[in-house]
């Protein structure tokens, strides 16, 4: 019988607890020694509508989701309508047994029909609420999984709830996974079986970005939520008080970026947070970072437009927009990570480049990186890799030196004028969305602006020499190279060894500093 290399489906409608009930089984899975990967897929609406979440686990890393199902967790008559296509030969379905089901045209589709009381379970211990952990531990039960893995996340995620709740769940998922295991688990030719309890944590893109903030010394976030940027906002409320974190739910994109900015200014680390549309509004305040020499951290999470667009689908269709926002021209860096693993570094990264450059740093991430779970070993998020430069940034003995005035706009090397936080004595200044003079005073003279325009820009050439350049994945050489950036990343890796398993000569070319191109790391 195959063994550990499973793709399992759970679908239904908005409300019905699909997306926690599949990050729920992907925890159960890790925690197990199995590599997992999760997706959501969600429609733009609070209730209603049809919703899945693909559960993927194998004993090798995973990097992308697949299409065919092994099993599909059918929580109503739309899931299997829409997805009973795509089970594999001799899969399977699990169901309530109060649905209507054409079991002869599963046969026809060498599909097996798993009929399961998963209602009457859930009801005979309290609520009809809780038919999606029935769902969960008749999957176990079908699989042959570790029941215990599966308890431990149940009692993780309703343990807030009480003891009452969790108890109910747990016996609920036990009856479940007693009922497929005696019924159909016998000949199901797909199982799962825990090889171990390594150190992992399962993370998506979102939250390994914050981890990599707080790691940076991020202590500040204005945001107005926009999928699928809005769970940055939510983790770093939820952590602010442990972590000493300023967050602020803005009214609006506009006034999210400009309180970012302020706090930078003041020398916060500071960030805001949104997608294509929000970004959109946010492109004059960007132009005043620009202007004012303002480090700071826009994460831009990519989902279709234009205008609302796709609100909950993956596109990779703001590249060239945030590398020419806003009017005029100024320098601005742009990260475009490709997995958990580089969210995190990367992040943290963006917060030295942006003081260091002192330019906006605008991170580009989309729906499906910053969304889809994936196991990753403890230790390969390590803090202590994480360095901290804060650039040309004054000390207070170092402005306790200066004698004949600071210039906060000074044409310095490279670009980079040294920067002073305001409250010290000999560090008052001004600076403004103007044109202005190496004191920051608006001007409209020829001269200035054009050495203050070439100071400014000569920071984009500095940052052009020192970003990196890209990762090659597969074999050295080789008659096909994949070009791609960002999300892509995790496909196109399982797509190289695939086809270099069939005897193809293919690798790829991954890159993540995106703007400014540093051309000689690349030719």
């Amino acid at each position: 019988m195959p063994l550990n290399d499973i793709t399992i489906k759970l679908a239904g409608e908005a409300g019905q607890g699909v997306e926690s009930s599949g990050a729920g089984f992907t925890k159960a899975l890790a925690r197990g020694g199995l590599h997992v990967f999760g997706m959501p897929d969600y429609m733009s609406r609070i209730r209603g509508g049809h919703n899945f979440y693909v559960v993927r686990a194998s004993e090798r890393p995973l990097f992308a989701y697949t299409d065919p199902v092994h099993v599909l967790l059918a929580f109503n008559q739309e899931a299997i309508r829409q997805h009973k296509h795509e089970i594999v030969p001799g899969g399977g379905i699990i169901f309530d047994e109060g649905m209507r089901v054409d079991r002869d045209e599963l046969a026809a589709l060498d599909v097996r029909a798993f009929s399961v009381p998963l209602v009457k379970i859930a009801e005979a211990h309290g609520s009809k609420i809780m038919q999606n952990t029935a769902a969960i531990g008749a999957t176990a039960g079908l699989t042959g999984y570790d029941f215990d893995r599966i308890a431990s996340v149940i009692e993780d995620n309703f343990r807030r709830k009480g003891a009452p709740v969790v108890e109910a769940n747990l016996r609920v998922a036990k009856e479940a996974y007693d009922y497929a295991a005696d019924r159909y688990a016998g000949d199901f030719a797909w199982k799962l079986k825990a090889i171990g309890n390594p150190r992992r944590m399962v993370l998506n893109g979102n939250q390994a970005f914050c981890l990599g903030a707080v790691a940076a010394g991020c202590k500040f976030i204005a945001a107005y939520p926009m999928t699928p940027g809005t769970s940055i906002l939510e983790w770093m409320t939820a952590k602010s008080k442990q972590l000493g974190i300023v967050t602020k739910h803005m009214e609006d994109e506009i006034g999210a970026i400009c309180a970012a900015i302020g706090a930078a200014h003041a020398g916060v680390r500071a960030m805001t947070t949104t997608s294509g549309g929000g970004f959109s509004l946010m492109v004059e305040a960007l132009g005043l970072a620009g202007m004012t020499e303002t480090p700071l951290v826009i994460v831009e999470a990519q989902r279709g437009g234009p205008s609302t667009g796709l609100p909950t689908r993956t596109e990779q269709s703001d590249l060239e927009f945030v590398i020419h926002a806003s009017h005029g021209e100024f320098p601005r860096i742009v990260l475009a990570p490709g997995t958990v693993e580089e969210c995190f570094y990367e992040g943290a990264r963006a917060f030295n480049l942006a003081e260091q450059y002192q330019t906006p740093v605008i991170f580009l991430t989309d729906l499906h990186l910053a969304s889809c779970l994936r196991d990753v070993d403890v230790d390969a998020l390590d803090f202590g890799k994480v360095d901290i430069d804060r650039g040309s940034l004054l000390s207070a003995e170092e402005l306790d030196r200066v004698v004949d005035g600071y210039r906060r706009h000074d044409y310095a090397p490279y670009g980079v004028s040294p920067r002073a936080l305001p409250g010290h004595p000999n560090a008052v200044y001004v600076t403004t969305g103007d044109e202005h003079t190496e004191e920051g005073f608006i001007t409209e003279d020829a001269e200035i602006r054009r050495k203050q325009m070439e100071k400014r820009m000569a920071k984009q050439d500095a940052a052009a020499r020192t970003m990196r350049g890209p990762s090659w994945y597969g074999p050295p050489e080789a008659d096909v190279t994949l070009m791609e950036w960002g999300s892509t990343h995790g496909a196109v890796r399982e797509a190289v060894d695939m086809l270099n398993a069939e005897g193809l000569k293919v690798n790829a070319l991954h890159f993540v500093d995106v703007w400014p191109m540093n051309e000689a790391a690349v030719s």
